[in-house]
């Protein structure tokens, strides 16, 4: 524990100061790892004594990664009601088993649960720093926090908001997902690392990434699209090895899985919807694609309508796709609040919960 607790120090120390937009394109100093340990090509830092596995690829003619756009207010009210929660809000995640509403905010950083239902106020987290992005554990919870000006992994307990200490995973964790054998991967995007989480521990750094971003589960398949490299990588986490990769558009940013065993990436860069299907031994192979204007950037998924939501900022709406097939049918667009840059949806209702960047709100909106 007193190990942990300093690595959790350093972290702290090494963010100060960072200033992140939606996905940052500039990487903080690199800093040497905390002990001395194998040579790796990361730029951040590493948990002493946890084996690497992957080869950074050479940087100097990648793009930067891609941005979500903005757009001016809506010209007229979108539907729905508002619910105002604080400065930025980002992160959003529903759990229909305790029927909460999980949104991260800034100024202060918090966690901020809202009863689904209602959307009245239950709780709110404090957090050691900002956050994008939240994902479920698993039904019921915890929410996973990767907290990224902290270099952290928080969870966060159902319904009461109950914070775990701060596990240091690597250099500004952007998103973090869990597969249903528990293991628990960490996109530490400033770090060009993914770490691999079991229990309490770090045990094992994948250093295969230049600046990781969206992460998603199918079994024991989970992918990474990287906003620099601009591909979708899947690692098998029973195994803790790097299964393959593929291109994945102009310039990926987030993933969901969708109850075929497909993944389904938001291609902000360009303009589109990308959907994958992971292969156990090779890289995945896409299998639908769709364009979607104004930089689709936050995606969610309902299992039970089977329908991806895709949230694209610069156009203040939320398209929805069924998807049956592997190829997207578009069946709805719900205009929404100003700038949305995260989107969630309730599966036992199929209520969405939008996060307005610019405006501190929670659109909640019932999907047509």
């Amino acid at each position: 524990m007193p190990r942990r607790s300093a690595r959790v120090l350093l972290g702290l120390g090494l963010a100060t100061g960072l200033a992140l937009s939606a996905c940052s394109t500039s990487p903080p100093p690199a800093a040497p790892p905390p002990s001395a340990g194998p040579a790796t090509t990361t730029t951040g830092l590493l948990p002493p004594g946890v084996p690497t596995e992957g080869v950074r690829p050479d940087t100097a003619n990648l793009p930067l990664a891609a941005e979500p756009q903005s757009a001016p207010p809506p010209t007229t009210p979108p539907p729905g009601r508002q619910v105002q929660v604080g400065s930025a809000p980002e992160g959003v995640v529903v759990d229909p088993v305790t029927r909460t509403v999980a949104v991260t905010k800034r100024n202060p950083n918090e966690v901020v649960l809202l009863d689904a239902d209602t959307g009245a106020e239950r709780a709110r987290t404090p957090l050691p720093g900002f956050v994008r992005h939240l994902q479920l554990a698993a039904p019921g919870g915890p929410v996973l926090v990767p907290v990224e000006s902290a270099n952290s992994l928080v969870r966060v307990a159902l319904p009461g908001g109950q914070g775990d200490p701060p596990l240091f995973v690597g250099t500004v964790p952007h998103d973090a997902t869990q597969a249903p054998n528990g293991t628990v991967l960490t996109a530490d995007e400033l770090g060009g690392t993914v770490s691999a989480v079991r229990g309490d521990q770090v045990v094992k750094v994948f250093t295969d990434a230049v600046q990781p971003a969206g992460l998603a589960p199918v079994g024991n398949l989970v992918g990474l699209v990287d906003v620099r490299k601009n591909d979708l990588t899947v690692y098998d986490v029973a195994t803790l090895r790097i299964v393959g990769s593929a291109p994945s558009g102009a310039g990926p940013t987030h993933l969901v899985a969708d109850r075929h065993g497909r993944m389904i990436a938001t291609d902000t860069r360009g303009d589109q919807v990308i959907v994958f299907q992971p292969n156990p031994d090779g890289p995945p192979t896409q299998v639908g694609a769709v364009p979607q204007p104004g930089g689709p950037y936050g995606i969610t998924y309902d299992p039970v309508r089977d329908r991806v939501y895709v949230a694209s900022s610069g156009t203040n709406e939320v398209v929805a796709y069924d998807m049956t097939n592997p190829q997207p049918r578009e069946v709805a667009r719900i205009p929404t609040v100003q700038n949305p840059y995260t989107v969630g949806v309730d599966p036992q209702t199929g209520r969405l919960f939008v996060a307005g960047v610019s405006t501190g709100v929670v659109q909640i909106v019932d999907a047509p």
